[in-house]
């Protein structure tokens, strides 16, 4: 064995006398690969249907991190020499709750049950007045701080044990509901993106022939005014959050509220520029990057609305089930308002998502193009409708535009319609509203209504086309 052993080191060292020096390598293969999982996790490419500006899904061999090395990535004579290779670094976002972590709302409290949870421990943040009850006698909403160390769902059953005729949830996060997308489809294609609803490009004969406009109303993020698109729109912008609290980012606002009433003439044209649009910026940032808006605020901003005698109100936001919005929201129908709200891009198995998933709202989902479903919208038998949303052109933050996707940027088309009609037919009730878009739809689904498009997609083409008003 010894002689054997002997032998082979003997003919290794041969060779290496022989063999001509190595040419040094200009990197490691270590660090070609990391460089290489690197580029690949960063990818924001999107040029399907509207994905866009995210991390790329594909699997098997073309997916990120567990690549195998390539054979040119260099040759060495001792691999087990070699250290072992780094795991590339992966950023994960941070995760946004969906809910304040320490409070609870509450809606019809009496002041001895205000008083008790004081004494025990809990704080009253901020209490508003509502025009519009949400639940019997019930005109003022609570926002209470949780005692430390009391869990969410104790502080909701013992505020609830105190006032059982009261509504108590959570104080939820809402989110908009876009996805940026990268292709750069050249603006003109983009804006006309609508015809394949047959929406004008010139919208004032419509217009003029459907009769006067109601005012829009709008809970979004905060709006740039003075974006070029905007610039002459009779739009008003109202704060509902603290302004001490962060202000949410421009660029989702300024898309809808533009995408609604952009000039004509400008590089964002809208759906109906001489619209009167009341927007309440309901948002505020969080952890930096997200904008989010609580279920306190949502209820203030739609009771803003109720103020206004607004009827037709554009929701491209979508979050958890709550008790209190969901009384609010009936409370609005009630009174006849038209609520039209964005189903939401948690995907097509994802649970419904609100304000879309209650009763009496319609539920806009979003097609591309080629009327093929937006692949992240959600699904459900709550969808009622469907219009463009993918690849959308609209206006950016702070000037110019760029193509937006997601279900938020097909609400607005549905709500201009609702507008139209409304127009044309000052006393139709929600439901009237509702069966009245329902016959504006082209099926393109499963025969009649389905879970991916609703009734179909929006056909603006027959806007105004119907006799005369029907009796409440």
């Amino acid at each position: 064995m010894d002689r054997i052993l002997a032998r082979l080191l003997g003919g290794l060292l041969g060779l290496a006398l022989v063999l001509p020096p190595p040419v040094p390598l200009p990197f490691s293969p270590t660090h070609q690969l990391v460089t290489l999982a690197h580029a690949d996790d960063d990818d924001n490419g999107g040029g399907d249907d509207g994905g866009g500006g995210g991390r790329s899904d594909r699997g098997g061999s073309g997916g990120s991190g567990d690549r195998a090395p390539s054979r040119q990535s260099g040759f060495t004579l001792f691999p087990f020499l070699q250290s072992p290779r780094p795991a590339p670094v992966r950023r994960a976002a941070p995760a946004i709750p969906d809910r304040v972590p320490n409070e609870i709302i509450a809606a019809g409290l009496t002041e001895a049950a205000i008083t008790q949870l004081i004494e025990e421990g809990y704080a009253v943040a901020e209490r508003q007045s509502l025009g519009l009850a949400t639940t019997g006698p019930a005109t003022e909403i609570v926002r209470l701080v949780v005692p430390r160390g009391t869990g969410l769902d104790a502080a909701r059953e013992r505020v609830t044990a105190l006032a059982p005729v009261a509504q108590v949830d959570f104080n939820h996060y809402y989110r908009p509901e876009q996805t940026e997308t990268t292709p750069d489809c050249g603006g003109q294609s983009c804006a006309l993106v609508r015809e394949i609803i047959g929406w004008p490009i010139d919208p004032a004969g419509l217009v003029q022939r459907c009769g006067s406009l109601p005012k829009i109303g709008l809970i979004d993020t905060a709006i740039n005014p003075d974006h070029p698109s905007l610039g002459d729109a009779r739009l008003e912008v109202i704060r509902i959050t603290d302004d001490a609290l962060p202000q949410s980012g421009r660029q989702h606002g300024t898309a809808v509220a533009a995408l609604l009433v952009g000039a004509a003439g400008s590089r964002a044209p809208g759906l109906l520029p001489s619209s009167e649009v009341i927007a309440v910026d309901a948002f505020r940032r969080l952890a930096g990057s997200a904008d989010v808006a609580s279920t306190f605020d949502l209820v203030r901003a739609l009771d803003a609305l109720a103020s206004r005698d607004v009827r037709v109100i554009n929701l491209s936001l979508a979050g958890p089930d709550n008790a209190l919005l969901k009384t609010t929201v009936e409370a609005m129908i009630s009174r006849g308002a038209i609520l039209i709200a964005a189903v939401g891009n948690a995907g097509p198995r994802a649970k419904p998502l609100y304000p879309a998933g209650y009763d009496g709202v319609i539920a806009v989902t979003a097609v591309d193009k080629g009327r093929n479903a937006y692949r992240r919208a959600n699904q459900g038998a709550h969808v009622d409708i469907a219009a463009p949303g993918v690849n959308v052109w609209t206006a950016a933050s702070i000037s110019g535009a760029r193509p937006k996707s997601g279900t938020s940027f097909a609400a607005p088309f549905v709500s201009a319609a609702a507008a139209v009609l409304l127009a044309e037919r000052p006393d139709l009730t929600p439901v009237q509203m509702a069966e009245a878009l329902s016959g504006l739809a082209q099926d393109i689904g499963s025969p009649g209504k389905d879970q991916v498009f609703g009734w179909g997609l929006l056909d603006a083409r027959r806007l105004c086309t119907f006799g005369p008003s029907p009796q409440p």
